[in-house]
């Protein structure tokens, strides 16, 4: 069937509006004010977001849905420097949201493994005049925004975009990686959907010799058999990973002025799991690290709150198109909610993969 081009023209904006209507999702004080209010600004979030059909569990969501919309409205009155929203995650408690979203167990993994080596190099010790912003989108050198679903492989996402960075800025190529073969293939010490770490994660990909192709090895947001056929078509490598110094956000800054950082971060409570807008200043966050995330960059507001551009992997409908500007240089060692203290990045020194070249690569980041 055969389309006129004003009909597509049309059907494109209509798709963008929609788009335009999901990710900003409004609503206002009288809706909250009745039961009958609620009910009905409950469906019509329903209407955007893929939810069970059960009446008993409507009735369960309906209730942390309209806790979670009165706390959201609430905050949102204070002064602060960054907003809420109602988001896809507006039926969880928060609880189920962080054993969900959050279930990295970076802390846990991290005692299992033994403490990070102390005696490793820092490359960029010595640095010196540091710019005063930095942003790798904008320099190429970081992929769209991804989703995890309902896995606990934040990790490998946060290990794919130190490893897209560092060969972009490396090789001037922007190829999406696979988190997937992480999830089914890395399983000595990273434990897939159950957590892990990306250092031991950028270990893997070096003794591997190199890393597929998200296209190759496309994700599934669930563990997998390892499919040992992808485990020779590599189109990445890496020559190592160094770790930050711990809790040292000076440090942080050098090495994100350098390329994009894998790090972790305490990422409980509501405000996270509601944030939309605006430089995050904690709200309950402490150094419980839950979450995979990566610097992409650091700036400061025209008040001069200072930031960093963090990249998650909750898909855009999260945050700021999926990113997070999280408040830095902090009074506490470790950074907000953690961020200095479980820091690395992979090493490449040589532009040259010798590997086969990947099918696609990605010219720009459409987020920005």
């Amino acid at each position: 069937m055969a389309f006129s081009k004003s009909f597509i023209v049309f059907f494109a904006l209509f798709l963008i509006l929609l788009l335009q209507m999901i990710e900003c999702f409004d609503f206002h004080e009288k809706e909250l004010e009745t039961e009958e209010g609620l009910w009905q600004l409950y469906e019509r979030w329903r209407s955007h977001h893929t939810t069970s059909n059960s009446l008993q569990e409507k009735k369960q969501r309906f209730n942390v849905f309209k806790h979670n919309a009165r706390y959201v409205h609430e905050f949102n009155k204070l002064d602060k420097p960054y907003k809420l929203k109602l988001n896809k995650f507006s039926d969880m408690t928060s609880h189920e949201f962080r054993s969900i979203y959050a279930g990295s167990k970076i802390k846990h993994n991290r005692m299992l493994n033994g403490v990070r080596d102390a005696n490793r190099t820092f490359m960029y010790e010595n640095m010196e005049n540091i710019p005063l912003s930095m942003d790798w989108r904008k320099k190429g050198a970081v992929t769209p925004v991804k989703d995890q679903g309902q896995c606990g492989s934040c990790w490998a996402f946060s290990t794919i975009v130190g490893v897209e960075g560092v060969n972009q800025i490396k090789t001037q190529k922007l190829v999406s990686l696979s988190e997937q073969e992480l999830v089914d293939c890395d399983r000595s010490k990273n434990s897939g959907c159950s957590g892990g770490l990306m250092d031991l994660a950028f270990e893997f990909i070096k003794e591997n010799g190199g890393i597929t192709s998200e296209e190759d090895y496309p994700y599934l947001a669930a563990d997998g058999v390892c499919d040992n056929s992808k485990l020779t078509s590599h189109v990445v490598t890496i020559d190592g990973y160094e770790d930050v110094p711990v809790n040292d956000e000076k440090a942080l800054l050098k090495a994100a002025a350098n390329q994009p950082i894998s790090v972790a971060i305490d990422a409980s409570g509501s405000d996270f799991q509601h944030y939309s807008e605006g430089v995050y200043t904690g709200g309950t966050c402490g150094t419980e690290l839950d979450h995979g995330v990566a610097i992409v960059g650091y700036g400061a507001t025209l008040l001069g709150k200072k930031y960093w551009i963090v990249k998650n992997s909750w898909g855009t409908d999260w945050g700021e198109k999926g990113y997070i500007r999280m408040k830095r240089d902090v009074s506490q060692i470790q950074g907000l909610c953690g961020i200095a203290m479980e820091a690395s990045y992979p090493t490449k020194l040589s532009p040259t993969n010798n590997l086969k070249e990947p099918k696609s690569s990605i010219e720009k980041n459409d987020e920005l």
